[in-house]
């Protein structure tokens, strides 16, 4: 099995790719299928979250590609930013990681989280989309911290 073992501070011509949902690019420790269907593990520094277009490469000198994988997100879009800055404090209250760009924001999917955003009286759709949320204010980092 092949052993990934370092991500590269810049990206590099890649010898396979590897295609992960955002959940599981943020896993350190993952055993993986490449899309050239060789085995391999992830052994990466703990906290590290990959995005797409980052490069990792393995002990034999191989470069993978990582590519955000399509999920099922919530969409809102809005050309109210009075709105969207409320639904981003709302969903950022309840610690919910979200893209956001000028007028548009995306979650993972959740029907709580939808209606929620209805009532404030936005519009929300689901897609299939790959999901890279903002890394915060600790660099994507993991980090814990209390609520007492």
């Amino acid at each position: 099995m092949l052993k990934i073992t370092e991500k590269l501070a810049e990206p590099k011509a890649a010898t396979a790719n590897l295609k992960l949902p955002f959940e599981l690019r943020q896993k350190s420790r993952l055993k993986v299928t490449l899309d050239d269907g060789r085995q391999a593990g992830l052994f990466l520094q703990r906290g590290e979250v990959l995005r797409g277009g980052d490069c990792l490469q393995a002990e034999d000198g191989s470069i993978i590609q990582i590519q955000a994988d399509n999920e099922t997100v919530s969409l809102v879009q809005c050309d109210n930013a009075l709105l969207l800055a409320r639904a981003c404090y709302h969903l950022g209250n309840r610690h919910v990681p979200l893209q956001i760009s000028s007028n548009s924001l995306s979650y993972l999917h959740d029907h709580v989280l939808d209606d929620m955003l209805k009532q404030l009286g936005l519009n929300v759709s689901t897609a299939q989309a790959p999901f890279e949320p903002e890394s915060g204010a600790y660099g994507g980092h993991s980090h814990s911290h209390s609520h007492d």
